[in-house]
């Protein structure tokens, strides 16, 4: 069952089948272990994509329908990446889902194609980047992916699975060991990041080690850091329960303290959900009018904001994506704005397969308005803070610029750009861009 859910998951499409994962397997009954290994199955798939395509297109004559191409990636994904499912496991299950959801036939068919993978695959690296499969203890026994030496985007595309136009894009700002490492670090799920108060930071990590997990300090005061294969049993633990801890990344954090709030402000935060830095705001003292665009996201928010025991201190509005800002002027006013997700690839997959030219335009056209009408709500002298969780100049200092050079008056006053680093390091776990900006 946990196997056919993963190929539901993945075949309904979108850009974000992880957030798919609960509710469907609640849907047909799956319980908490079963949901785990759906989890794992389809994180591996986005993950790896590119990867498990070209070892596909390798292993097959022609190009396989969409379910059918769906059902042998994540046979694939087992076989190279998921080491605690053998291989006979691997191979049967399958088998079996193919030949259940498509027919006996297709069935027998991706019995040959895993087989024949079984034969391409061979244990241990013999430093061939042609042949090593990144990440994973096997190579392969022909040449698949792309000749480094000659193609060094398209390889990074074939093996790290990142499109090859990305990662160009981040070695030409920062060169190629760095495009790299970026693109090595998103092949996993990054640590989990927990916020805390700085007061109570030792102590919260004695309790999280006394529910079995193994928190560490990260390099911001008000950060802890715990293996990913932990989160489940950090959630459950009494800190993140009674709202003392919650789930957030050193660079969304330092993008909400660029806000600089203070007791007695009027802060509004224009894209809100899920609340982690509305709730950061309203800690500080402000009064904070949150808003985002669906009720399904001010449910979150909601949500986040009263377990974290501040929802006295903020008020929840919707904002339709024509209608009036809410009333003011705002002593600050915070844009925590849709993007490309670049600095997030690591926890959310999928957004590296909607990256491209007709997404750019579409959130560039977005974002320009809502820098807009944002700055329409700062009072004379306020604060506007645009914040993303991309590393894209487009969406973050070329942004700004444009923004600067069409609006007198208005000055940068301070601005940072954060890539993500590699797991067991002291952060930040995430990438992303924080701006302050003057008002006349």
């Amino acid at each position: 069952m946990p196997r056919l859910t993963a190929w539901e998951v993945l075949r309904t499409g979108g850009d974000a089948p992880l957030r798919k994962v609960t509710p469907i397997a609640q849907r047909v009954g799956l319980d908490e272990r079963d949901t785990g290994l759906v989890r794992r199955l389809v994180g591996t798939e986005v993950r790896r994509r590119a990867t498990l395509r070209v070892i596909l297109a390798h292993l097959t004559h022609g190009k396989p329908k969409t379910d059918l191409a769906c059902h042998l990636r994540l046979g694939l994904a087992q076989l190279f990446f998921l080491d605690r499912i053998p291989d006979h496991a691997a191979v049967h299950e399958t088998v079996d889902a193919v030949s259940r959801t498509l027919g006996v036939s297709k069935g027998q068919y991706a019995n040959g194609v895993l087989r024949s993978a079984l034969k391409l695959r061979q244990e241990g690296h013999v430093n061939l980047p042609r042949h090593d499969v990144v990440g994973s203890p096997w190579r392969l026994r022909e040449s698949v992916f792309q000749d480094p030496k000659v193609h060094p985007y398209l390889w990074a595309e074939d093996a790290l699975s990142v499109p090859a136009k990305l990662v160009k894009g981040w070695a030409d700002r920062w060169g190629d060991e760095e495009a790299f490492r970026l693109a090595r670090c998103y092949l996993s799920e990054p640590d989990l990041s927990l916020r805390v108060p700085a007061a109570e930071r030792e102590a919260i990590a004695e309790e999280l080690r006394a529910a079995g997990c193994t928190p560490r300090l990260a390099g911001h005061e008000r950060i802890l850091l715990l293996p990913a294969s932990e989160t489940r049993a950090a959630l459950a633990a009494s800190a993140c329960a009674e709202g003392r801890a919650t789930v957030q990344g050193e660079s969304a954090l330092r993008a909400a303290e660029l806000v600089a709030a203070a007791p007695g402000e009027r802060i509004l935060d224009l894209c809100a959900a899920p609340g982690g830095k509305t709730a950061v705001m309203a800690e500080a003292g402000a009064s904070v009018t949150a808003c985002d665009v669906s009720e399904s996201r001010l449910e979150r928010l909601r949500e986040t904001v009263e377990r974290l025991g501040c929802s006295d201190s903020v008020e929840v509005m919707l904002l339709g994506p024509d209608g009036p800002a809410p009333p003011g002027p705002f002593d600050a006013v915070l844009v925590d704005a849709p993007c490309s997700n670049t600095g997030v690839l690591g926890a959310r997959p999928g957004a590296r397969w909607r990256w491209g030219p007709s997404s750019a335009r579409s959130l560039g056209e977005l974002q320009s308005a809502l820098l807009a009408r944002a700055a329409l709500s700062v009072r004379p002298g306020g604060r506007l803070i645009w914040s993303t969780c991309s590393i894209e100049p487009g969406e973050n200092e070329q942004r700004v610029s444009r923004f600067l050079a069409s609006h007198e008056g208005w000055r940068l006053d301070e601005e940072r750009l954060t890539r993500p680093v590699n797991r067991g390091s002291e952060g930040p776990v995430d990438g992303g861009y924080a701006a302050r900006l003057l008002a006349p």
